[in-house]
């Protein structure tokens, strides 16, 4: 296993101790532990994709389980974002979100099925940053009222390029639809 897919991995491990961080008060210092980890793994997701193309390492699995593990790893954020009561966070807005991921993560199955590798989206990696950068915002969950705003503006931002990136997606691969029928 190359350096890329390890970093990955590691990405997927930090998941549930990143949740154990977010949702276990009694942990001390439990909401900088979450940012720390919640950030570690997003530093993981740029330097695994960097590493990979530049070192020329990309694997199946590197593009099978890179999408994978940012979307388990924004889910489980926005999921505990819900458990927490956190008021920013509509549960429709997190429906929407993770619905899209299923969607997607659905259709590049099939697809795989067929031999069809489908490669991550321009919408696809600006949702994703904007996604993380949303939940870290929302992770140290400051009073502030001009950080209510960037909560909100965040939100709905992630909100606007989820659908963006699914009606992109869907179109830019249609071809691959009518293969899969």
């Amino acid at each position: 296993m190359n350096v890329p897919n390890r970093l990955t991995v590691l990405r997927v491990a930090m998941i549930p101790l990143f949740v154990v961080a977010m949702l276990w008060h009694q942990l001390p210092y439990s909401d900088y532990i979450a940012a720390v980890l919640f950030i570690g793994a997003c530093i993981t997701d740029f330097l695994d994709g960097y590493i990979a193309r530049k070192h020329n390492l990309v694997t199946t699995f590197g593009k099978f389980m890179d999408p994978l593990a940012d979307k388990l790893l924004v889910c489980a954020a926005l999921i505990c974002f819900l458990a927490e009561d956190n008021p920013e966070m509509p549960a429709w807005v997190v429906i929407i979100i993770i619905s899209r991921e299923f969607i997607i993560s659905g259709f590049r199955l099939v697809a795989a099925e067929k031999g069809v590798t489908i490669a991550a989206s321009y919408w696809g990696k600006v949702k994703t940053v904007v996604q993380m950068a949303m939940s870290i915002v929302l992770i140290f969950d400051f009073t502030h009222p001009w950080f209510r705003i960037i909560d909100l503006i965040l939100i709905y931002a992630s909100l606007i390029l989820t659908v963006i990136s699914l009606v992109d997606y869907i179109y830019k691969n249609r071809d691959v639809m009518k293969e899969i029928q």
